[in-house]
């Protein structure tokens, strides 16, 4: 058995070309890649609620009476709530106005949206489920 040697002869030009185009090639595919995968600072601003910074309010009407809730946004995110024009003769005739209040501001801080805000007792259902909606009603003056 006799083997046949074979010799094969590669010019210096093909070979650098061949290089180049490969090195390109990869290049290319990289520049793609970084060009179009999201960043981590659009995952982080899709993650932000996206509320300008300030105070904004919303009108709430319990009985004849005319409340005014504020909302405050800081670093894209709402704060805290607080009834303006609450007087003694409000307080006394919905005296879970308050309770509720202070149980939203524990909580809004925390959560993303208002919709996640829970409550303990279902006594107060109904002065939550109003005080919930102005504060959507505020921060929809928020939005970006």
């Amino acid at each position: 058995m006799a083997s046949k040697t074979k010799i094969v002869v590669f010019k210096a030009k093909e070979l650098i070309y061949t290089g180049i185009f490969i090195l390109l090639g990869i290049l290319l595919i990289l520049l793609l890649i970084f060009m179009f995968a999201p960043s981590k600072e659009s995952k982080e601003s899709k993650q932000t609620s996206g509320y300008i910074d300030g105070t904004y309010s919303s009108p709430l009407t319990l009985g004849e009476n005319e409340l005014e809730l504020q909302v405050t946004v800081k670093n894209g995110k709402p704060k805290s709530a607080a009834l303006k024009h609450l007087n003694k003769t409000v307080k006394t005739m919905y005296p879970l106005v308050e309770p509720s209040l202070e149980q939203i501001n524990k909580q809004l801080p925390k959560v993303k949206n208002v919709d996640e805000i829970k409550f303990d007792d279902n006594q107060s259902q109904y002065t939550n489920t109003i005080l919930k909606q102005a504060i959507k009603n505020a921060l929809k003056d928020a939005k970006k």
